[in-house]
């Protein structure tokens, strides 16, 4: 593992990959397969999760600009209704 590809791992994820590849080459080879398979979903998980947070950002301002625009459409609505009314009062 190259460390500019550990940067973004956990600590505890960091610590294993730098345990393993301390190991002797027997070993580190039985385990290093599993490991990046690992390190591989751990940002997998990551990017997807950021993905998440960044369409739930959006989807908050979207909300936000569609509550503006519902209150902006009803102010429209009653003083168009107010208007229209004013010359044609049943009272």
């Amino acid at each position: 593992m190259k460390s500019a590809d550990t940067d973004q791992l956990p600590i505890d994820l960091n610590d294993l990959v730098s345990a393993v590849e301390s190991l002797p080459p027997r070993y580190r080879a039985e385990l290093e397969k599993p490991l990046n398979r690992v390190v591989e979903y751990t940002r997998r998980r990551r990017r997807i999760l950021n993905l998440i947070q960044e369409a739930l950002s959006q989807l908050r301002m979207d909300m936000k600009y569609m509550m503006f625009d519902l209150e902006a459409t009803r102010r429209e609505r009653d003083e168009y209704k107010n208007s229209s009314d004013g010359g044609f009062s049943d009272s």
